[in-house]
């Protein structure tokens, strides 16, 4: 039987609807059940305390348990592979962090491709790294660490949680730009005793966690590494201020697995940048040295592919290969 033409138009467009009208009303009831946020480290760590805070602002804003569930090691790796497996319904979230974007280029045989298989949904917090020296080090000032370097080149040890982590790639673009010769050692543990004692002479540190040795004047801070000083440390220069174009930052925000309703990803970003302007939460990522960071769906997304090709350079440039 022929259905009149204005009949089957009638019928397919309701057939197109269906799904459509669905996908809202999902959103609107969305989450109806707890949700889980991997994050690919231990806890306690920034990243991990961050990551609660949000949790829990966005529990209280939903009415369902956001819950925090680690899932560390691979650099990060682990917690993403679960989240690519996981089924595209907005109840599995991933704390995407800085490793992130590094991995796409370090790792040569991941399972995955982040760009394509994680769906940005919001940034939530950046913070910048601190370059400090053990006090004894003649140099008081980048420009005076510069000219000692270029005068003793692979004589400085500079300290970092690894080879191609955040703190080791923040001292390589360093290198790069400030033409010095750095010797890298990797630890797998804490490098601050080193550093106090004098073993190595420079490490590129997160900025939380390294104001209690600036304060007590265990280290001396040279600069950080952020586009601007830091409202923590105002007195420390930017590294900006002696090597324009040098930044280096901490970041983080969620994603999801590629496929999931953008009505989903646009409910959690608008609710995200709403707990982002709660001075409640504000203040709990001033006490660990970050700064919210408000983005739109598209402006994460352009967010992490730009970093994930700007550290690939670096990589690429300084020959960093995992060993």
């Amino acid at each position: 039987m022929k259905l009149p033409r204005r009949r089957f138009l009638h019928l397919a467009t309701g057939a197109f609807a269906v799904p459509a009208v669905s996908r809202i009303a999902w959103a609107e009831t969305y989450p109806s059940r707890p949700v889980r946020l991997i994050v690919g480290f231990p806890p306690g760590l920034a990243a991990d305390i961050v990551a609660r805070v949000v949790a829990q602002s966005l529990s209280e804003r939903l009415g369902q348990n956001f819950i925090v569930e680690n899932r560390p090691g691979a650099s990060t790796n682990i917690a993403t592979d679960v989240v690519v497996k996981a089924p595209a319904d907005g109840y599995t979230l991933l704390f995407v962090t800085v490793p992130n974007a590094i991995n796409a280029t370090l790792y040569g045989d991941l399972h995955f491709n982040f760009i394509r298989d994680i769906a940005p949904v919001a940034g939530v917090d950046r913070s910048s790294f601190v370059m400090v020296v053990n006090p004894a080090f003649p140099a008081k000032t980048v420009p005076e660490f510069i000219a000692y370097a270029k005068a003793n080149p692979g004589k400085i040890d500079m300290a970092s949680n690894g080879i191609g982590t955040v703190t080791h790639l923040a001292g390589a673009l360093f290198q790069s730009m400030s033409d010095v010769e750095l010797v890298h050692v990797p630890y797998s543990g804490n490098f601050f005793t080193d550093l106090l004692s004098g073993k190595v002479q420079v490490v590129f540190s997160p900025l939380g966690g390294t104001i209690g040795y600036i304060k007590s004047n265990a280290v001396r801070a040279l600069a950080v590494t952020g586009p601007t000083r830091s409202a923590i440390l105002p007195n420390i220069p930017a590294m900006g201020e002696f090597i324009p174009g040098y930044e280096s930052n901490l970041w983080d925000g969620i994603g999801a697995p590629k496929g999931t309703p953008v009505q989903i990803i646009d409910k959690l970003n608008n609710e995200l940048r709403a707990v982002l302007a709660d001075p409640k939460v504000k203040g709990r990522f001033a006490d660990l040295g970050a700064v919210p960071m408000p983005m739109t769906v598209a402006e994460f997304g352009h967010h992490v592919a730009n970093e994930t090709a700007r550290w690939g350079k670096v990589i690429g440039a300084a020959g960093i290969k995992l060993q």
